[in-house]
């Protein structure tokens, strides 16, 4: 537990850990695997309906530390300017919960835990994870809290795949979607930069065949996977704003040393990334997001059929990691199923990082949308009356 956060509202929050109540859960590939864990915190107060539950879903780095800060540490969660009193998740009318995926390394089983069978961390006898099961293991953990429906599914990225699927997946346990800066499938672009990174882990002389725990970690070939993605994050006009062709005040002896600006920038960040992360995680989690089809063959427009909860879709137009035409995609596909749907499209320079940095537009928007949400939920439940 937490201790009470001044910028979090009326309640404390609250970290816990979900064990899946049977041995095994079964995965989209028919593998059944367990004992699984997930990691959660939640903020705000749960109803007495519990009809005010959102669930936050993150993006591939991230954790269920969304908001506030844990004991010890400098950096709020990472969606800290998002969660709290009068923000965009109000943690005085919301009860907000966030889950480390199934595959990830911040306490939710994943490559880097313990495999009961051996006594030793998984590594790659870990098995292929989708979007999907990431999915399952968090409906396991709306269960187990009791919630039959959620107010709404929200996320970012990889987190906007998550809800995607949910609806998908879910449909009657969905009240309403906020997919952000996010697609339905990853282009073959996507996935040449994913591989990118994964090769550069895999060509690490520590990686070992992913059997590296106990021993030196692959840090370089995970620290250039970070490079890689980080510039992806990025657009042309905030690198240029940030750094511009600036030399570093101090140059090192070695003629290949970063002299840029911009060349330390990546390094301190790859540098940083390689203290909190897991490589076979970063191999895991990529996949899976270059796996996720959520028309799996079919229209997207077929997928969407049959689904009542509205829809509010944000792209930034400065995102060429997720460009705003993949975001259209499932707007156009919501609205040809006849799903009440609302697509944003804001101006911003920080590229695909817009949806973690740009707050007074993204606020307004979902704000104004759960507001109507929840207003159309209590005008259902007078009629029923």
């Amino acid at each position: 537990m937490v201790k009470r956060d001044k910028n979090l509202g009326i309640v404390e929050t609250q970290c816990y850990n979900f064990a899946y109540p049977s041995s095994e859960l079964e995965l989209e590939s028919g593998e059944k695997f367990g004992p699984i864990t997930l990691a959660y915190e939640t903020y705000g107060r749960l109803n007495s309906e519990k009809s005010n539950a959102i669930l936050i879903l993150h993006a591939l780095t991230g954790d269920a530390h969304a908001a506030g800060f844990h004991p010890g540490e400098k950096d709020p969660g990472w969606w800290n300017n998002m969660i709290g009193p009068g923000k965009a998740f109000d943690t005085e009318q919301y009860f907000v919960i966030c889950s480390n995926i199934l595959g990830g390394c911040k306490g939710s089983t994943g490559p880097s835990s313990i495999n009961p069978i051996t006594g030793r961390p998984y590594g790659l006898q870990f098995p292929v994870i989708t979007i999907k099961d990431m999915v399952t293991a968090q409906r396991h953990l709306i269960d187990y809290l009791g919630i039959q429906k959620l107010l709404a599914v929200v996320g970012g990225s990889m987190g906007g795949m998550q809800a995607l699927q949910w609806v998908v997946s879910y449909p009657d346990r969905v009240e309403s979607v906020i997919p952000v800066a996010t697609t339905a499938n990853h282009s073959p672009q996507q996935i040449a930069f994913n591989e990118v990174g994964r090769q550069a882990i895999m060509a690490d002389p520590n990686w070992n065949e992913g059997d590296y725990y106990g021993r030196d970690l692959p840090a370089k070939g995970l620290s250039v996977a970070r490079m890689v993605g980080h510039i992806t994050y990025m657009s042309d006009v905030s690198m240029s704003e940030k750094f511009g062709r600036k030399f570093k005040n101090i140059k090192q002896p070695f003629k290949f040393s970063p002299e840029f600006e911009v060349e330390g920038y990546l390094q301190y960040r790859g540098d940083s990334f390689i203290k909190r992360f897991d490589p076979n995680s970063y191999l895991y989690i990529t996949k899976a997001i270059d796996y996720f089809d959520l028309a799996n063959g079919t229209g997207l427009r077929d997928v969407f059929k049959g689904i009542t909860a509205p829809f509010l879709i944000i792209a930034f137009k400065s995102d060429w990691l997720y460009p705003a035409y993949q975001s259209q995609e499932i707007a156009r596909a919501c609205k040809l199923a006849g799903i009440d749907a609302i697509y944003c499209e804001l101006n911003s320079n920080y590229g695909h990082d817009a949806f973690l940095l740009e707050v007074d537009e993204q606020a307004h928007l979902i704000k104004y949308f759960l507001k109507r949400v929840a207003g159309s939920l209590k005008v259902i439940d007078e009629h029923r009356v």
